[in-house]
């Protein structure tokens, strides 16, 4: 689903952030990236996402290279950060607003956020209030919601667990969970929580100063090797 080829990003300043020779993520996988900040999981997801030039090499997603054509935009859904967001809008502006990008009418968007409703533990939907109003973790509610309208096949969300409270954290590993059970979509999540991340995600790759140092399909083991790498 997924090609890694070549892929680095040096800045005008010489650092080279990322530097990936090879990496597949076939589809129906789900897919973590961990790392220390400044690892590149960002940058990363900026290439595949075509928000970032790479100073080489490419990204090819679903056969498509992200930065030559847009053809990977309708069944590829993120949310990197607020800034996604739309900040003049209140949530159900955006969600709609969303949903007409993707194809979907009103009563599609209302369904997926009523199957959603738990989620938003009743502090977002008909609050009247607009997004740049909301407090951080309720801006990541919504973001990541909206990456879901239209049943996308590939999913990216980075950091999805920052900011949220136990009960909501716990709420999103179960819809991560059940986005990864469908074998046709691939779900990419970045994170710093090690315990998360492998308790979502089927197979952990680990970063390091931008280069991969780690590629392990997650197993009862999977969570002492990556505290044991990351204590060092």
């Amino acid at each position: 689903m997924i090609q890694v080829t070549n892929l680095s990003k040096t800045y005008t300043n010489g650092v080279r952030v990322l530097n990936i020779e090879h990496l597949e993520i076939p589809k129906g996988q789900s897919f973590g990236l961990v790392g220390n900040n400044g690892a590149g999981k960002t940058t990363f997801f900026s290439l595949l996402l075509d928000l970032i030039q790479p100073s080489s090499g490419h990204i090819l997603n679903n056969t498509i290279q992200v930065n030559t054509s847009e053809a990977w935009k309708p069944f590829t859904a993120a949310f990197i950060d607020e800034s996604f967001l739309i900040g003049y809008l209140t949530a159900e502006e955006y969600f709609y607003f969303i949903g007409d990008l993707r194809g979907q009418n009103k009563a599609d968007v209302d369904a997926l956020l009523a199957k959603h409703e738990e989620f938003f533990n009743g502090e977002i939907l008909n609050s009247k209030k607009y997004l740049r109003d909301l407090s951080k973790g309720n801006m990541k509610k919504v973001g990541i919601i909206a990456a879901l309208i239209g049943d996308p096949e590939v999913v990216i969300l980075d950091e999805p667990f920052a900011n949220l409270d136990p009960t909501t954290v716990n709420r999103l590993k179960k819809i991560i969970k059940e986005l990864a059970d469908d074998s046709n979509r691939t779900v990419l999540v970045s994170s710093h929580d090690l315990v998360h991340t492998v308790e979502v995600c089927n197979r952990i790759v680990a970063l390091h100063l931008g280069e991969v140092v780690k590629d392990i399909q997650t197993s009862p083991e999977t969570l002492k090797e990556l505290e044991a790498f990351f204590a060092v």
